[in-house]
């Protein structure tokens, strides 16, 4: 459990600077989607080696996969396209605020009624309310 918990802290801390760097990028270029193509080309390279050790038997069950899971690919692909294009405009901090609070929507709903096969975990006022406190916490760093 605490490895997994660093893991996911450090996938956090890493999601505003993968924000802030592509939109950089995508203003260096002058062309935020071609930002979002070269950090898919560079996450497919990574990607790639890591399956290839971790699980390369799996690569061949993916057609007999539901197809309606490929989607998450879709979602991805909108993240950080929009993340690439608004965050120059609107601020990497403003940009991952609405992306933390989205989550928390997301996930109260996901895990609420157990969807995509998570374990149900009913959305309790103990759970509602900590989500609050995370809104709250999470907008109060955006106050100027």
């Amino acid at each position: 459990m605490p490895l997994s918990a660093l893991t996911m802290l450090a996938a956090g801390i890493g999601i505003p600077i993968l924000a802030a760097l592509n939109a950089a990028l995508g203003k260096h270029l002058g062309a935020p989607m071609v930002a979002g193509l070269i950090l898919f080309a560079v996450a497919l390279v990574t990607a790639s080696v890591v399956a290839v050790i971790t699980g390369p038997g799996a690569i061949a069950r993916v057609a007999t996969a539901p197809k309606h899971l490929l989607l998450a690919g879709v979602l991805i692909a909108f993240y950080v396209l929009s993340i690439t294009a608004i965050a120059p405009r609107f601020g990497v901090g403003n940009a991952v605020f609405f992306v933390l609070l989205g989550q928390l929507i997301s996930a109260a709903a996901i895990d609420h009624f157990g969807l995509f096969g998570a374990t149900p975990s009913p959305l309790n006022t103990t759970r509602a309310a900590g989500i609050a406190l995370m809104v709250a916490g999470v907008a109060l760093t955006q106050r100027a």
